[in-house]
């Protein structure tokens, strides 16, 4: 049997393109004029790619089998005499009115049951058998026109997939996916615990999406409409991803996710996306949004494995969504651009390239401002263009990470369901403050699923690892048996496949892994002022959480001092096979967690790109090229050893960096002799 050639990815653009650079275009909000006048713009600007017809479909059919393509063909060729490739979207996250009025069906139902009106976007329900008739015409259309037009590089299937709909439809294809799940209903039931609160369903007919309630609903259900939901989106982008494949077989497909999305499995989507391909607006009025950023670039560099990763959308200067919109400079425009880069991006694009004037988004930034090319945005756009041109050597190089973090969706989602035992012990805030210690130290972490390959990693983190199945405990077992490290946070190993809690000492099936069990667990009263006490980590509060533990051959690490748990163990460490394992019965603060994670990777000689990183200076490898970006607004001497020249400016560095504020560079060893 033959091997099926390898689908095309990054590489087939960037090896022609260079780094990619550019951003959504919505040419249907303007005049012929104006587009000969972008087009111009965008040689200027050195952009090299343009995501066409993301929102076009009411321009492209305004009235139901009614086509006029002509504008679209216009635009493609422009683009295409000024060097510029095309992202082709399919325009399929908007539909236009003429859908919604005339089959009402085709709209989302929410979780009260009220069907939701259209004059907005995402307003489709992926089960909607009209909805998808139509999808599949329009994009017909588009392929019949477009397939092998030469300025077409890549396609672009809806946009930021994430819509949930409960109607009877969605109901309908509920009840099919848990019927290929379960097989039948008595394993349905167990799986679901039906036979609390007289829950048993006798009928496939009885099973309704968790729509509203007089109280709460089965986890297990939400748990598995959540898993469904994620299946059901992507099953409507695989749908027109295999119709464009069957056409151009050689061309990249995608579409864009959004960082740490809670509505979809990111994991599971990955496979069948040609080009990781990431949404990500860091707010700059939150000092946490650098390290969140950071954490998300990581997210999709792992996604995207050898495949690499890039920003599909990122604003150049101010949102229009928040209550208060904080513009970027154009220096943190570029940096956020740059760090991305450092972090495995190979391209870097924008929503969007010309701002509006009318609609939700006109006061969204873009790469064209409404002052025009007079104006320091503007300037700033070209600027950065022409130094992405510099950059090919950069596409050769990976990051490397020898740490790894444990982030399961299905966990997510379990964990922060209603009637756990506290709702402040939240996924993903526990992810962020472990990975914070690695952003601090210039630490590279992979973003990895407990059923991933963890064999290469010289530590593993599973800051909240609430729902581990079977597969997922032997892979963490068999881990740490071969020699690894791993360190995991409070409330892990709660939870079985189907979100019930598994029997006996906690966290039952691993309690011999850690050398230790509990047997409660202790959301934090507020007035109660509990703390650790350890000669490796220092004293210092806890907060939230703490578990009643008994070392049972472990090493006591940390003992909590003074509430219901004095004189317990808080942190213990516990030799398995080869390796050792972690526990982490509570939440630190910052400082006990700080030498907790830095005694870790200490003790697996794991060390930070550079030594003794000032405060807000953000570090990251990739392959032999070293970025060095300066978060602060004022100048930051680094510590720099050995001899560098940056790429960026040309100039040597020896020993010691003086980075301004606000600034980026990239440290070459082999150039600086040149």
């Amino acid at each position: 049997m033959s091997t099926p050639s390898p689908r095309p990815g990054l590489a087939t653009l960037t090896d022609r393109l260079g780094f990619l650079y550019g951003g959504d275009y919505n040419p249907e909000q303007w005049s012929p004029e104006v587009w000969i006048e972008d087009a111009r713009l965008m040689q200027q600007a050195g952009v090299n790619l343009a995501t066409v017809g993301v929102f076009s479909w009411a321009s492209l059919e305004p009235e139901p089998g009614r086509f006029t393509f002509g504008w679209l063909q216009q635009v493609i060729e422009l683009l295409a005499e000024h060097d510029v490739a095309i992202d082709l979207a399919t325009p399929t996250a908007s539909p236009p009115p003429w859908m919604g009025h005339r089959w009402p069906e085709s709209l989302p139902v929410n979780r009260d049951g009220i069907r939701l009106g259209y004059g907005a976007r995402n307003h489709y329900c992926a089960s909607s058998s009209v909805y998808r008739e139509h999808s599949r015409r329009i994009v017909t259309e588009l392929l019949d026109r477009f397939a092998d037009h030469p300025a077409v590089a890549m396609w672009h299937v809806g946009n930021e997939y994430g819509t949930p709909c409960y109607c009877d439809l969605c109901a309908e294809r509920f009840r099919s996916w848990l019927q290929d799940r379960y097989g039948d209903l008595d394993a349905l039931n167990a799986a679901w615990g039906t036979t609390f609160w007289s829950q048993r369903y006798s009928d496939w007919a009885e099973i309704i999406p968790p729509r509203r309630a007089p109280y709460v609903i089965n986890p297990s259900q939400r748990l598995d409409f959540r898993r469904f939901i994620s299946d059901q989106l992507l099953d409507l982008y695989r749908d027109q991803r295999t119709m464009i494949i069957e056409r151009r077989p050689d061309l990249p497909v995608t579409t864009n996710l959004m960082r740490f999305y809670p509505g979809a499995d990111y994991r599971q989507w990955a496979p069948e996306l040609d080009i990781i391909a990431d949404d990500n607006y860091p707010d700059p009025n939150d000092p946490d949004s650098i390290v969140e950023a950071s954490l998300s670039n990581d997210l999709m560099r792992t996604l995207g494995g050898d495949r690499g990763w890039m920003y599909l959308e990122q604003a150049s200067g101010a949102v229009n969504w928040r209550g208060h919109n904080v513009a970027k400079s154009v220096r943190r425009t570029r940096l956020e651009s740059l760090r991305a880069i450092g972090r495995g991006a190979d391209g870097s694009c924008y929503f969007q390239w010309r701002a509006s004037t009318a609609g939700t988004e006109r006061f969204h930034a873009a790469l064209v401002p409404h002052a025009g090319e007079d104006s320091e945005r503007w300037r700033a756009v070209v600027a950065h263009g022409q130094e992405l041109r510099t950059l090919r050597p950069v596409l050769d190089q990976r990051v490397h990470a020898d740490v790894a973090i444990v982030f399961d969706w299905s966990s997510w989602w379990a964990a922060e369901e209603e009637t756990v035992p506290s709702d402040r012990l939240q996924v993903h805030a526990q992810l962020k403050a472990w990975y914070r210690q690695l952003w601090e130290r210039g630490v590279s972490a992979d973003i990895v699923g407990s059923g991933d390959d963890l064999s290469r990693y010289r530590v593993v983190l599973a800051p909240s690892a609430y729902l581990l199945d079977d597969a997922a405990q032997a892979n963490l077992r068999g881990y740490v048996a071969d020699g690894g490290a791993l360190v995991l946070g409070p409330f892990a190993g709660v939870a079985d496949r189907n979100g019930h809690v598994r029997r006996g000492r906690f966290p039952v099936g691993l309690t011999d892994l850690i050398g230790a069990s509990g047997e409660q667990w202790l959301p934090l009263p507020d007035a109660d002022e509990l703390r650790i006490e350890s000669d490796l980590l220092g004293n210092g509060p806890v907060t939230i959480w703490a578990e009643q533990l008994r070392a049972e051959g472990a090493e006591v690490i940390a003992s909590f001092s003074g509430g219901p748990v004095d004189g317990l163990p808080a942190v213990l460490r516990h030799r398995s096979g080869s390796g050792t394992a972690w526990y982490v019965g509570t939440v630190p603060a910052p400082e006990q967690l700080a030498r907790l994670l830095g005694a870790v990777l200490a003790e697996r000689d794991v060390r930070p790109v550079l030594p003794d990183l000032p405060s807000g200076i953000e570090a990251v490898r990739r392959g032999r090229l070293l970025f060095v970006i300066n978060h602060a607004s004022t100048t930051t001497s680094v510590p720099a050893p050995g001899s560098w020249r940056d790429l960026l400016t040309g100039r040597t560095v020896t020993d010691r960096l003086d980075l301004d504020g606000e600034d980026v560079v990239i440290l070459d060893p082999r150039s600086a002799a040149g």
